[in-house]
């Protein structure tokens, strides 16, 4: 409980943001769905066939897996906020329809003959006796339908939307218990505060329900003039990919940048995707800078023929060269340290079977349980590449990355993927296997951005330029040490390390 309240305290500001972020996505698309469904549910009373159509409809777009809706989103809108409201509106019309549909069609005859005999017109009887009596139905379709928003908008995080699921996310991927309780319970306490807020609205004065709407909307109305107001002030957007060290790393890139030059502030999107995503939200022009691996480059962002066994720096300039000419990207000077996959097992399990390099797996190779990660997986310089390099036949199962070091530690699965400035090695006394076919690429990190971002700032490229040729594998591995054990922010452990390093001064 202790752990809880300090976390809660350290990551308040946090918290107010992406509940914000939660709370603007969610009644964006409860109010969308809403001017949807209850006028096509109005329209459809007195056409069965239609209702009887559209009720098919929105119960089947409801089946659709909310992963899946989002991947299919991607390409036709891209990423952030617009998928996911899309996504929420899709999910939160079949309550909003049924229900308004069933209230008023199940109206009893006798009363819509008595309106009929008073000689009211359509709009009239509509007004004045249908909808006041299908009101109760309406708003427990619409409650329903907000408390399915909120829920399933924690999975906004997974596209650069934000909100509650970024502690879910964080929590998952640095198994912390802390941030995961944090963003369920956020998650379910606004589910009821909105969802007894949208019951009040029921019962309440006209006057008072209305001074409650509109306060809403000037809450929302100021955040977006905030916003364009904040615009006027230009705003750099640095993203990174899942865990600590990306983390790091951009918090580097903000302390660096901001440092240089005041006129510029910076955005961050940590735990933002894995490789591709974060390379399509850069040539989207949805985020300007984020750091990749000069491996994760050759293999999996550009075309063209990889020559075996480069040196560092012959692999950073093939990567720099092909970015520039296939995607018109810069690529600029890389850090020290090599962040190299490798597979890892406990020292017990090497010292029990005398494993040294990863050939030597193939003599345990019927008592393997590896889990992976699903990109490690799927990637040519992967466990695809390693099955044919070393002529291992094994199946993974695909795991998130803090979970697999789980799994390994209480023996669920004997062999990892891993990184190696991945503190977990240290963390769960676990050993490299030697890559002795020098089978994985080198991979340095650096910052990407577009060729026409980097002319127009200068600044940027030279505060990023200042961490080429430093953090040694030792320093990143103790950095994300100090995050994913010590429970240290990124920030502050990114500030201390440019500070006693020179590359900051104190107090920036």
């Amino acid at each position: 409980m202790q752990t809880l309240i300090q976390t809660f305290m350290d990551r308040r500001s946090d918290l107010l943001t992406a509940l914000w972020q939660h709370l603007g996505i969610s009644l964006v698309a409860l109010v969308i769905a809403m001017v949807i469904a209850i006028p096509l549910a109005i329209w459809v009373v007195r056409r069965p066939r239609w209702a009887e159509g559209l009720l098919q409809l929105t119960s089947v777009l409801q089946t659709i897996p909310s992963l899946a809706l989002l991947g299919l989103l991607i390409p036709l809108v891209g990423i952030g906020t617009v998928p996911a409201v899309i996504a929420l509106v899709i999910y939160a019309l079949l309550p909003i329809f049924q229900n308004t549909y069933l209230g008023i069609s199940e109206i009893d005859a006798s009363i819509e003959e008595a309106a009929d005999a008073f000689g009211m017109s359509r709009m009239r009887k509509l007004f004045k006796v249908e909808l006041p009596i299908a009101l109760p139905q309406i708003i427990a379709g619409i409650r329903t339908a907000l408390v399915l928003i909120i829920g399933t908008a924690t999975l906004a995080a997974l596209i650069g939307a934000g909100g509650l699921g970024t502690f879910i996310m964080l929590g998952i991927d640095r198994n912390d218990k802390s941030l995961l309780l944090i963003g369920a319970i956020s998650s379910a306490l606004l589910a009821i505060l909105l969802s007894a807020l949208v019951r009040w609205f029921q019962t309440a004065k006209p006057r008072h329900a209305l001074i409650v709407f509109v306060g809403i909307l000037a809450l929302l109305g100021g955040g977006g003039a905030y916003s364009v107001y904040a615009n006027r002030v230009e705003t750099i957007t640095i993203a990174g990919k899942l865990g600590s060290e990306p983390d790091i790393l951009i918090n580097m890139y903000k302390q660096l940048i901001e440092a240089e030059d005041d006129h510029i502030h910076v955005t961050l999107k940590p735990n933002f995707g894995k490789t591709t995503f974060l390379f399509s939200a850069l040539k989207n022009n949805q985020i300007d800078i984020y750091p990749e691996f000069t491996g994760s480059v050759l293999e999996t962002l550009v075309k063209g023929n990889n020559p075996a066994s480069q040196t560092a720096n012959q692999t950073y300039q093939l990567a720099k060269k092909r970015l520039a000419k296939q995607e018109q990207m810069t690529y600029l000077k890389p850090m020290q340290y090599n962040n190299t996959y490798a597979l890892a097992v406990t020292k017990k399990f090497q010292q029990e079977y005398h494993l040294k390099t990863i050939s030597d797996l193939t003599q345990v190779e019927s008592i393997l349980k590896p889990g992976m990660t699903l990109e490690f997986i799927d990637r040519d310089d992967g466990l695809k590449g390693i099955k044919k390099t070393y002529g291992l036949d094994v199946t993974a199962k695909s795991m998130e990355p803090a979970l697999r070091y789980e799994a390994i530690s209480k023996g669920k699965i004997n062999l990892v993927d891993a990184y190696a400035t991945d503190s977990e090695l240290r963390q769960y006394n676990l050993a490299l296997l030697k890559d002795d076919k020098h089978f994985f690429p080198t991979y340095q990190g650096a910052p990407l951005m577009k060729t026409s971002f980097a002319n127009k700032h200068p600044k940027v490229v030279q505060a990023l330029n200042k961490l080429a040729g430093k953090i040694s594998e030792t320093d990143m591995q103790e950095m994300n040490y100090e995050v994913n054990v010590k429970k240290k922010s990124a920030s502050t452990v990114a500030h201390n390390y440019l500070v006693k390093h020179g590359l900051l001064k104190e107090g920036r």
